[in-house]
């Protein structure tokens, strides 16, 4: 394998990584070294990181071929998760769209074993139905490619955010997503054997976009969840839970300074496998 490219051993089961790999300020050295080519750009971020959430699926879903061709330009181990698309999330009736949920995992299940996590967010602004939302989770396929799939929900209604959605999530193995964003309703509530986190706070003034304190904090969260253990300084709706089996654990810098973004993923990356 050409240097450029080459990766180091991760501790297993903690995936970190990005939103996206296209964007123009990580050229040039940045992120991705002066000349590379734009069509190498997964290849090398996928060498660099250990998950890269795809965003793009929100806003429409892609052919069969294309998933293929991002499962084939990945190393073994290496896992996408995904945000499910707009169409179904802002859909009146989510009990009525299993159909969409077929359509849309029947294409995505050509990531084969790169497939992780499949996000389900639901904007602020978005009212949901509990009930509406219990047979939604019932249509969400629990196996995909002859293996378990994983799903994650972002609930930014404030009205839904509470206990009461702890516990159903909590019956179909459901990660709750938790943000660190000031913006959006945010939890850390155990649900599910992984744990899915977004965090949007990354700043300019620092280079690895978090200060080294606040990585090191994250990366103890992240050696804690691992080890199937809560993380009760977080904020939680429900009472947190007693330490379980080890989770997998998933985890983003999205959004703010995406600029250092892949710096902090790489630096957290290091701080996890050096414990």
């Amino acid at each position: 394998m050409n240097d450029l490219f080459a990766s180091t051993a991760h501790v297993p089961g903690v995936h970190i990584g990005i939103g996206g790999w296209t964007y123009v300020p990580w050229r040039g050295g940045t992120f991705y070294p002066a000349g590379l080519v734009q069509r190498r750009e997964l290849e090398f971020a996928s060498q660099q990181l250990t998950s890269i959430e795809i965003n793009g699926t929100y806003y429409g879903a892609q052919k069969p071929h294309i998933y293929a061709g991002w499962r084939d330009a990945t190393p073994e181990g290496f896992v996408f998760s995904a945000k499910a698309p707009k169409r179904i999330v802002t859909a009146r009736n989510l009990a009525g769209t299993g159909g969409q949920i077929e359509d849309f995992i029947d294409g995505i299940s050509h990531l084969g074993d790169r497939l992780g996590p499949l996000v389900w967010q639901f904007e602020a602004g978005r009212t949901l139905d509990r009930d509406d939302l219990a047979a939604f989770l019932q249509l969400l396929p629990q196996r995909v490619n002859g293996g378990r799939q994983r799903h994650a929900l972002e609930v930014r209604d404030p009205n839904c955010f509470d206990a009461e959605l702890v516990a159903l999530i909590r019956q179909h193995g459901v990660a709750l997503v938790y943000t660190d964003s000031t913006s959006y309703p945010s939890a850390a509530d155990l649900s599910g054997d992984f744990v899915y986190a977004r965090l949007m706070g990354s700043r300019d003034e620092h280079a690895t976009g978090y200060p080294a304190n606040e990585l090191t904090q994250w990366a103890t969260r992240v050696q804690h969840w691992r080890k199937g253990e809560d993380v009760a300084e977080l904020p939680h709706l429900a009472a947190p839970l007693a330490a379980a089996k080890p989770r997998e654990v998933f985890l983003y810098f999205i959004s703010a300074a995406k600029h250092r973004n892949p710096a902090a993923a790489q630096a957290l990356q290091a701080l996890v496998d050096k414990n």
